[in-house]
Parts: C-alpha cells; sequence; structure tokens
C-alpha cells in the first residue's frame, strides 16, 4: 500500500503568500494606471490653459474669438473663421457646427500652440477617447459655469473621483471643477455610479 502524500501546511502558507504578493502587486500596478490615466487628463488641461494664455500674450485675442485671425495664411478671410472679439466663446463646446467653440481650435492650430492640420477646426480627443472641448458659460438644473471653461467628456467614475479630490472640492456641482454624466448631461451626484461623466475645468 503507497503512503499518501500532500501538502504541508508550511508548503500551503508558502503559495498563500505567493498568492498574496502577485494578488498586491496587480493591485497596484492596476492603481498605478488609473493615477497615470488622471495625470493625463490634468496634463491634457494645463496644455490648453497655457495654449491659451500665450495665443492672448502673442496676439491680444482670445482663440476661437479672435476677430483678426485671417492673419494666419490658412484663414484667407473672416467672413467664417474668425471670431466676433467680444471676449467670451460662443457655441456649445461639443459643436459640430461652425461656431467659436470649434473656431477655437483652428484659430491654436494656425497659431502652432497646438498640434494639428491648419484647417482642422475638430475639437481633439482626450487620453480616455472622449472629446477635449472649450466655451463659456454652461447652466444647467445642476451646475453653473459663468467663466470659460474646458471640458473633457467620457471620464470614468474612478478617475473622475481622483480629479476631483486632488485639484477641487470633490463635489460635482460646486468649485472649479464641475460634471455631469456622460450619458444625458444629468446631475453627477458626487459620482456617486460606475459610469462616464463629463468635466468641466472653469479657467
Amino acid at each position: 500500500m503507497k503512503k499518501q502524500t500532500g501538502f504541508t501546511l508550511v508548503e500551503i502558507a508558502i503559495v498563500m503568500v505567493i498568492i498574496g504578493l502577485l494578488l498586491g502587486a496587480v493591485l497596484k500596478g492596476q492603481e498605478m494606471i488609473t493615477n497615470a490615466r488622471a495625470k493625463n487628463i490634468e496634463n491634457e488641461y494645463n496644455g490648453i490653459v497655457a495654449a491659451i494664455y500665450s495665443y492672448q500674450d502673442r496676439y491680444r485675442a482670445l482663440p476661437g474669438d479672435d476677430n483678426k485671425a485671417d492673419r494666419f495664411t490658412d484663414i484667407t478671410a473672416c467672413t467664417d473663421l474668425c471670431g466676433d472679439g467680444d471676449g467670451t466663446i460662443e457655441g456649445v463646446f461639443g459643436s459640430t457646427a461652425n461656431v467659436e467653440s470649434r473656431l477655437f481650435w483652428l484659430h491654436l492650430r494656425n497659431a502652432g500652440f497646438v498640434a494639428g492640420a491648419t484647417n482642422n477646426q475638430d475639437q481633439p480627443n482626450n487620453t480616455l477617447t472622449g472629446i477635449i472641448g472649450v466655451s463659456t458659460g454652461l447652466t444647467t438644473a445642476d451646475i453653473s459655469i459663468s467663466g470659460t471653461f474646458v471640458a473633457f467628456t467620457k471620464i470614468p467614475q474612478n478617475i473622475a473621483l481622483i480629479i476631483e479630490a486632488r485639484l477641487d472640492d470633490g463635489q460635482s456641482a460646486s468649485g472649479r471643477i464641475q460634471g455631469l454624466k456622460n450619458s444625458d448631461n444629468s446631475t453627477a451626484a458626487n459620482y456617486a455610479t460606475d459610469e462616464l461623466y463629463n468635466l468641466f475645468f472653469t479657467l
């Protein structure tokens, strides 16, 4: 009769320790990726702000609102490609029409402050596959922004929570960063549910 063998308690303990270490490494890796994604959004915002201020410093105008943008080679006439010079960026931030919120990107590209073709008005994608949009003033039943803002769409819940905690007050309806649900632009309720959100950073 053969003697039955099995794992000793020491061997089982060693296996459990190894499994624990592997799980810890995986979770830590996921946390690092999540933090990096949040940081990428922050860096994109800072880059847009720097581009706006650089444009204003050089041309004494707000990109998109610039009523003398025909100074650029690829903007031959102001009929449709210049703003009205009133100090605001008009139009919905995600618009597909020929409005100042899209001319914003055309002007920055022509000035060389944002990458892309100089005849392209399209909003760029953010690192999380949504878009980056800019406009002035946004009022809904849930949030109110009076000044110019930079919008980032399709931000996952965990990223939204990190950004709010790191840069603002953690509240979706107050502070310099406010948010709405991406699905229907309804209240974000402090990002309480696992879904995508639109974040609005006030300049």
